[in-house]
């Protein structure tokens, strides 16, 4: 297959290339419509959308989301949630559980001054802690509970047990949540649904067996997004108030993999220069350090190609990608190509600025800073 010019993703795409290759190329009408889509498919069944932003770190990125209907924002960590107060976002949440220093509870205690904020916690221990550090905070608790990701989280039915600890140490419990991770796979999207909202469900009883009504009922990822919105039959799709999924708005190769996400949904590519022909191969300038190493077992390569739909990349290395075309014409040396990372919330962490393209002829692309790049702590 050969692209035809100024197709998505086609061979010089870009008369007026905004910065040297690689970089990271957000297509906005796609943005925007991805983001419009899924507010309005929240919104339809009733259930409050927070984003998560580790996805995009990105200031303009969170903004189209709050103003699409979005209640706030989920982040990965006390420095995102710091970027994006500083951005503007006023409702927060750090969707894991926090084991804090007396530092960090001095960062969170600082945050909860500027911002509506919760913190997860899945443990009597570290919500005993969290509550004696954070005491007159206004921190609000999430407890988190596993729902078959097996990464962190309690047992959904002792979820209780951990809101009665924090209650009873003076912090306030919002409710429960859960990350369907499992969901990544081709043959769990719908399963791991139905386990987010069996766990969900349990996790509320127990909380509520123990004195604490959850106001909010937490989980939500990309691949399980579908399932969620459509709701699992039975009572309990009824407990989950909130969904919290991230990669939605960009799509990337699992997605893409996945079939959750189309090719023509996909939002931010990574733009490259052929640089080789080297053994009769594509060699291309962006490696690793710009697409990110993330390649999941059912992936079929490090990257895809969108104007090449058969092409997979091969092999990967630091500054650069080796594709197999699938029989292809190789494209002229010099010549430039758009590569969809496998994980795009990695490839953004790696990227200091996203060049935000509005596809149109009249158009300039502008750059949009990463402003929660290496917010790791």
């Amino acid at each position: 297959m050969t692209p035809s010019p100024g197709s998505p993703g086609a061979v010089e795409a870009f008369a007026t290339p905004p910065a040297p290759t690689p970089y990271l190329r957000v297509d906005v009408p796609r943005l925007v419509a991805n983001v419009g889509r899924v507010a309005a498919r929240a919104a339809a069944a009733g259930v409050a959308l927070r984003p998560h932003a580790k996805t995009h770190k990105c200031a303009e990125v969170a903004r189209l989301q709050v103003a699409a209907g979005a209640v706030g924002l989920t982040v990965a960590t006390i420095g995102e949630a710091e970027a994006f107060a500083d951005a503007g976002v006023d409702d927060l949440f750090v969707a894991y559980p926090l084991w804090l220093t007396d530092a960090a509870a001095e960062r969170v205690r600082r945050l909860a001054g500027r911002v509506r904020l919760a913190i997860g916690g899945d443990s009597v221990e570290a919500v005993t802690r969290a509550a004696r550090l954070l005491h007159g905070s206004g921190v609000e608790l999430v407890v988190e509970v596993d729902s078959g990701h097996h990464r962190s989280g309690t047992e959904p039915g002792q979820a209780g047990t951990v809101a009665r600890a924090a209650v009873d140490g003076g912090m306030p419990v919002r409710g429960v949540f859960t990350f369907p991770g499992h969901s990544y796979a081709p043959d769990a999207l719908g399963s791991a649904a139905e386990d987010e909202a069996v766990a969900l469900a349990t996790a509320g009883r127990s909380l509520r067996a123990a004195g604490v009504e959850p106001v909010v009922v937490s989980g939500g990822s990309t691949p399980s997004l579908a399932g969620s919105l459509a709701g699992p039959a039975g009572p309990a799709h009824d407990a989950v108030t909130e969904l919290r999924p991230g990669v939605y708005v960009f799509g990337d190769a699992q997605q893409w993999e996945l079939g959750t996400t189309g090719p023509d949904d996909i939002a931010l590519t990574c733009v490259t220069t052929v640089v080789s022909h080297a053994g009769g191969r594509l060699v291309l300038d962006a490696g690793s350090k710009s697409l990110g190493a993330d390649r999941a077992g059912y992936a079929t390569g490090w990257g895809r190609l969108p104007a090449y739909p058969d092409a997979r990349v091969v092999l990967l290395s630091e500054h650069h990608a080796v594709v197999d075309l699938a029989g292809a014409a190789l494209p002229p040396l010099g010549s430039r190509l758009e590569v969809v990372p496998n994980h795009v919330c990695n490839a953004v962490n790696l990227a200091e600025v996203l060049w935000a393209d509005p596809a149109d002829a009249a158009g300039v692309p502008e750059p949009w800073p990463v402003v929660a790049r290496g917010r790791n702590g």
